[in-house]
């Protein structure tokens, strides 16, 4: 985990900032992309034995007056590693959302587990069109094997298996969400091309950092597959530098004039007004070339689309 920033730390790199940048809510639609919400009552919502983290509580209850200081208008819960492919947690968030439709939501299930074609359609059944994604996560360093068992994560992307995943989370109106690591993209590439049915969401900036710039130029060649999509989020992985991560800005051109603003979302807004206010500020600073209409469609209108919120 990340150090904390002070909030004089903070004031003083807006101080450094062009004026203007923390100007409070931008105008518009607002659409975070990307939030994880962990419960308090642990026994009620346990995490799961498999868990790759245990993370403190974020819970609903705290978010939801988030929600409404911010003024945010949906926001996506992706489904954590913690609950593995226990979704208790997810559809309790569905059931006491802050007004009707706000959340919809990613699931996490085995992608070379026989069974889960059908307990994928299960859940989406139960939620008709809340459960947006079918996430998956690939991690692992390069030159160690995939994973076959244990926590849900660095499956075979050549798994026979994970095709008949793709193919029945594309019909079911699901996108596939990928969290993973430059190396990988080539993989990721081919199955993206051979199925073009539904979205391929690209989280994190592909956390380019952790990849070389060759393997960064493998993402970007996604940028030709049209229903690929380029999450502007966990900046931070990118950087080697602290917030507001100012060496990520060249990445964030690169990746915009590849994918456009029709086929980039923001996600990671935080949790808490300061935050929130910092998140407003590194967006607008690392997207300053941007036009305020291309922004706006980062900021919420191309999620809107994605994601067919009313």
């Amino acid at each position: 985990m990340r150090p904390r920033t002070s909030r004089r730390a903070w004031l003083s790199s807006l101080a450094a900032f062009p004026v203007g940048l923390a100007s409070g809510r931008p105008k518009g639609l607002l659409i975070d992309a990307h939030i994880h919400l962990f419960a308090s009552d642990q026994n009620r919502f346990p995490y799961h034995p498999n868990a790759v983290y245990r993370p403190p509580a974020q819970p609903l209850e705290d978010y939801v007056k988030f929600v409404r200081e911010a003024k945010l208008d949906h926001s996506i819960i992706v489904h954590p590693e913690p609950y593995q492919d226990d979704h208790r947690y997810l559809e309790y968030c569905f059931l006491n959302e802050p007004s009707r439709l706000f959340f919809k939501g990613t699931c996490l299930f085995d992608p070379i587990d026989p069974q889960t074609p059908e307990r994928m359609e299960t859940l989406a059944q139960r939620w008709p069109g809340r459960i947006v994604a079918l996430r998956i996560h690939e991690n692992h360093k390069p030159g160690t094997l995939p994973t076959t068992s244990g926590a849900i994560r660095d499956r075979d992307l050549r798994h026979p298996a994970m095709k008949v995943a793709w193919r029945k989370a594309h019909s079911l109106g699901l996108a596939i969400q990928m969290h993973f690591i430059p190396y990988y993209a080539g993989q990721i590439a081919a199955l993206a091309g051979e199925f073009r049915d539904g979205p391929v969401i690209l989280d994190h900036l592909a956390r380019s950092g952790e990849g070389t710039p060759a393997e960064y130029e493998e993402v970007l060649k996604m940028a030709k597959l049209p229903h690929v999509y380029m999450k502007f989020s966990g900046v931070g992985y990118s950087s080697k530098k602290g917030y507001p991560y100012p060496d990520v800005k060249p990445l964030v051109r690169r990746t915009f004039d590849a994918f456009g603003p029709d086929r980039m979302i923001w996600g990671g807004l935080g949790m808490k007004m300061a935050d929130f206010d910092k998140n407003i500020a590194m967006f607008d600073m690392l997207l300053d070339f941007a036009s305020e209409t291309d922004r706006a469609k980062i900021r919420g209108l191309t999620a809107k689309k994605l994601y067919q919120f009313p």
